[in-house]
C-alpha cells in the first residue's frame, strides 16, 4: 500500500469515527419530566420501545395518513413519569395539558413517521401527538384536536 493510500485510508477511518457521535447528536430528542426526574430519549431510543401504526384522517393532512409512533403511555412508563396531567411542549414553547388517561383510553401515540417517512421540523415533526381520530367520533373535534401537538420537544407529567 502506498503512503498516499495509507494516509487516505487513515483519514477516512478518522473521519468516520469522528462523524458517528455528531450524527447521533443530530437525532431529534424528547425530554420527559416527571416526579422521578428527567429523562431524554433520542429518536432511535424511542423507536426501540416499539412502533405502532395509527391510520387516521386529521384536519391538517389530506386523506388517511399512516402515522407510526410509540404509545405515549409506554414512554411515560419507561421514564417512570406518573401523574394525572401531561403538559406537552412544542419547539416554539406552545403547550397544552392532556389528561394522562387519554394515553391509555385512546392509544394515543407520539408519531415519529408519517406515511413511512420521518417528519421534518418544518412539517409537523420531529414528533407529533396523534389520536386515532377515526376510531371514535368523540375524538373528531375539540378538545382532542387541540391536544394533537406537533413539533413536540418535551412532556412534563404531574
Amino acid at each position: 500500500m502506498t503512503l498516499f493510500r495509507l494516509l487516505a485510508a487513515f483519514g477516512l477511518a478518522a473521519f468516520a469515527a469522528a462523524a458517528t457521535p455528531s450524527m447521533a447528536q443530530d437525532l431529534p430528542t424528547l425530554t420527559v419530566v416527571g416526579p422521578a426526574g428527567t429523562v431524554t430519549y433520542d429518536r432511535n431510543e424511542l423507536e426501540a420501545m416499539g412502533l405502532v401504526s395509527v391510520k387516521t384522517k386529521t384536519p391538517w393532512n389530506e386523506g388517511v395518513v399512516d402515522f407510526e409512533g410509540v404509545p405515549i403511555a409506554k414512554i411515560l412508563e419507561a421514564a417512570k413519569a406518573e401523574g394525572t396531567t401531561a403538559t406537552v411542549v412544542a419547539l416554539n414553547d406552545y403547550s397544552v395539558d392532556i389528561p394522562t388517561s387519554d394515553f391509555t383510553d385512546f392509544g394515543t401515540i407520539l408519531a415519529v413517521k408519517r406515511n413511512g417517512d420521518y417528519m421534518p421540523v418544518d412539517d409537523q415533526g420531529p414528533f407529533f401527538v396523534i389520536y386515532p381520530f377515526d376510531s371514535d367520533t368523540k375524538l373528531q373535534g375539540q378538545p382532542y384536536y387541540g391536544r394533537a401537538v406537533w413539533q413536540v420537544k418535551e412532556i412534563d407529567v404531574e
